[in-house]
């Protein structure tokens, strides 16, 4: 009796510390669990993206998630960091080819780094992820360097040096839209300087001062007289370089955001389609889930049928009529094992329509980047060189314009001056003979007598006088008419007096010569001044 008890206590001793045992040994293993389950939960900083990828699969390889935290689930599930910090892309160009056909060198440094955009991330975990920075510069760099040379194709040289602007925002754009594709956004563009091998640029600048040098002097020397028109002019010059470069930033920014847009649609359209896939496939599975649940229940309830008209009937008919309706059954089965098999085939007939039309989509894609890129380019060439030629021509026609407009205004503004000079002049006069009005008359006459003498001259300036013959008979009598003398005599006396007297041209004009010029004969001597008639 005393062993039996004894081996009870025993008994219920080991049995307690068995328990105890699985007691600690289960939380221990719920302890473990715990620190493992907390060491797959993974969180994300700020300055950096969490890629998680293994489990599921389908359209999306991997899922980005930028902040916060996810649990990552073990065996069939990892993850990956990737940077945010911004990548410093020195670009050493050279002998880059302009519109114009001189080369020249850009360099520049571009800021780059991963985008916390959705699609972006996507992009830069299926093209980036794992590769060293070094790496990564160098894709960037290349990219940046087909970009900006062909952003120099487009532009000439004086595009390129005057406008940075324009320069500026085609480099962020095609940039732009290049590294997108591997999941990069463009930070920063820093052109550092622009060279050319041949000296063009610099000849540029040399004519620029010295035409700005010698516009000044001319400013300088037109100040006094023309200082409001030269303001007028360089405001209204200032306001149509304001207008034109605000326009063709607005332009600029109307482009990229047609190309924002149009973008963001693609993007929709794609996921509508996936997410119309989706529904469709989910729709087909329920179908197909629902039609065999119907199928197994009239089974079932056809074989419940069968075994209570067994019973019943207990007669070959009831057991040919469970024939008769188990073969029925096996009918409709089979009218909707065939119906779900060609629901599946539409749906896979619709699934390769769908690849189909994608793939198209992508060849035109293909083909309107490789072959009708060029064209536009080559189009926008030309419409460039068009018009920057007919600007040229307007420039050269309106400086023409104005070069003649200030040579008459020129010679206008002499032709007053010489007037308002010689108006000034008689004033002077006539208060000079204010006392005397008749020495005002006098004097201007007297000025007009080489004019006069002049015109009398041209009257006999064409007679050639040594070819004059003169016949006389020796009596005194001339051929031509006379009263004594020589014939040669009367010949010049005669030919002297044929000229306008001046005397009497003086006379006539009421203007009375002054003494020392002489007097008619017959007349009588001018009154000296100041003497009374």
């Amino acid at each position: 009796m005393i062993n039996l008890i004894t081996l009870a206590q025993t008994s219920e001793g080991a049995v307690g510390k068995f328990t105890l045992v699985l007691i600690a040994i289960g939380i221990v293993l719920a302890l473990f669990l715990l620190v493992f389950l907390a060491s797959r939960y993974r969180r994300c900083p700020s300055n950096r993206v969490l890629v998680i990828w293994g489990r599921g699969g389908g359209k999306q390889s991997a899922r980005c998630y930028h902040g916060g935290g996810q649990f990552v689930w073990p065996i069939i599930e990892d993850y990956a960091y990737m940077t945010l910090e911004p990548l410093v892309i020195d670009i050493p160009l050279e002998g880059a080819l302009s519109l114009n056909n001189i080369r020249v060198n850009v360099p520049s440094t571009f800021t780059v780094g991963i985008s916390t955009d959705t699609v972006l991330m996507s992009n830069a975990a299926e093209r980036l992820l794992g590769l060293p920075p070094q790496a990564v510069r160098e894709q960037a760099q290349d990219i940046i360097l087909g970009q900006l040379r062909l952003v120099i194709a487009t532009l000439s040289i004086e595009e390129i040096n005057k406008d940075r602007e324009k320069f500026m925002g085609l480099v962020n754009e095609n940039v732009t839209q290049e590294i997108n594709k591997i999941g990069l956004e463009l930070i920063n563009v820093n052109i550092r300087d622009i060279t050319d091998e041949s000296g063009y640029i610099k000849a540029i600048g040399q004519r620029a001062a010295a035409d700005a040098i010698n516009k000044a002097k001319v400013e300088v020397a037109q100040a006094d007289r023309d200082g409001a028109t030269g303001e007028a002019i360089a405001n209204r010059e200032k306001t149509v370089s304001v207008a034109k470069e605000q326009a063709q930033a607005t332009e600029g920014e109307k482009a990229a955001e047609q190309k924002q847009r149009v973008a963001v649609a693609t993007l929709e359209a794609q996921a509508i389609q996936g997410e119309v896939q989706s529904k469709r496939d989910q729709d087909i599975a329920i179908a197909e889930r629902q039609a065999e649940t119907m199928a197994a229940s009239k089974r079932a309830e056809q074989s419940q049928r069968v075994q209570v008209a067994e019973a019943e009937a207990r007669a070959t008919e009831g057991e040919n009529t469970s024939r008769a309706q188990i073969a029925e059954s096996n009918a409709k089965l089979a009218e909707i094992r065939a119906e779900a098999k060609r629901r599946a085939d539409v749906a896979s007939a619709e699934a390769f329509e769908a690849i189909l039309k994608a793939e198209r989509e992508q060849e035109l894609a293909r083909l309107a980047k490789e072959e009708l890129a060029p064209q536009e380019i080559a189009k926008q060439r030309i419409e460039i060189a068009a018009e920057a030629e007919a600007e040229k021509r307007r420039r050269e026609a309106k400086g023409e314009a104005d070069a003649i407009l200030l040579k008459y205004e020129a010679e206008a503004a002499g032709v007053r001056k010489v007037l308002e000079a010689k108006a000034e002049g008689y004033r002077k006069l006539m208060e000079a003979a204010a006392d005397n009005p008749n020495v005002a008359p006098t004097l201007l006459m007297i000025e007009q007598l080489p004019e006069l003498v002049r015109e009398q001259v041209k009257a006999i300036q064409n007679l050639k006088i040594d070819k004059i013959t003169v016949w006389d008979s020796g009596k005194g009598n001339s051929i031509l008419e006379g009263k004594g003398g020589g014939s040669t005599a009367n010949f010049l006396s005669g030919l002297i007096g044929a000229l306008p007297p001046v005397h009497e041209l003086a006379e006539q004009a009421g203007v009375e010569l002054p003494g020392y010029l002489g007097r008619v004969a017959g007349t009588k001597p001018p009154k000296p001044d100041g003497e009374k008639a």
